[in-house]
């Protein structure tokens, strides 16, 4: 695995969704109470961006048909069909840099 620079911490203040491209991967960071976590960024129902969806705690809803999902493990959490979880990355804080390992 590498890591990659991929914020700031200022830039991604606490309860927001932060969208970044890493390897031609599209990945979602987010602060959780000056925690950080990412995740893949593309809901594995239909393909929307988790970015756009709403953050709830450590929950982020999909803007498109609402499938749940735990941004600390990117575990399903709720959804009325059975689909896949998001991968999920280490995310690195040093200094004030964020880094995503994939």
């Amino acid at each position: 695995m590498s890591r990659f620079k991929v914020a700031k911490t200022a830039d991604i203040p606490p309860g927001q969704l932060h969208k970044v491209s890493v390897e031609q991967k599209e990945i979602v960071v987010v602060n959780i109470d000056g925690n950080f976590f990412a995740m893949d960024d593309t809901c594995t129902h239909a393909g929307a961006s988790i970015s756009d969806g709403k953050l709830d705690g450590s929950t982020v809803t999909c803007d498109w048909h609402g499938a749940q999902f735990d941004c600390k493990t990117g575990k399903l959490e709720k959804f009325p069909a059975k689909i896949n979880d998001l991968k999920s990355y280490q995310v690195i804080i040093e200094s004030d840099d964020v880094f995503v390992e994939v």
